[in-house]
């Protein structure tokens, strides 16, 4: 997919847990955890923008765009 969550490593690097997050922000768990494994094929506006404010990153920093492999 040549979209993906960069969610895990942020909240790794900070020492917060997905439950703390999903508490904080006031959001359901288990839609924090779906972003966090990086299980979404399509993101919630409403969550990206709580992660975003909440952990004071801009979305390029939250979701990744990775190159597509060239086609031989």
């Amino acid at each position: 997919m040549p979209v993906r969550s960069n969610l895990k490593p942020i909240l790794d690097e900070r020492g917060l847990t997905i439950r703390q997050v999903a508490r904080d922000i006031n959001y359901r768990f288990e839609s924090v955890r779906v972003m966090y494994n990086d299980e979404y094929d399509r993101y919630n506006k409403d969550l990206l923008y709580k992660l975003c404010t909440h952990l004071s990153i801009p979305i390029n920093e939250l979701l990744i765009l990775e190159k597509d492999e060239p086609v031989d």
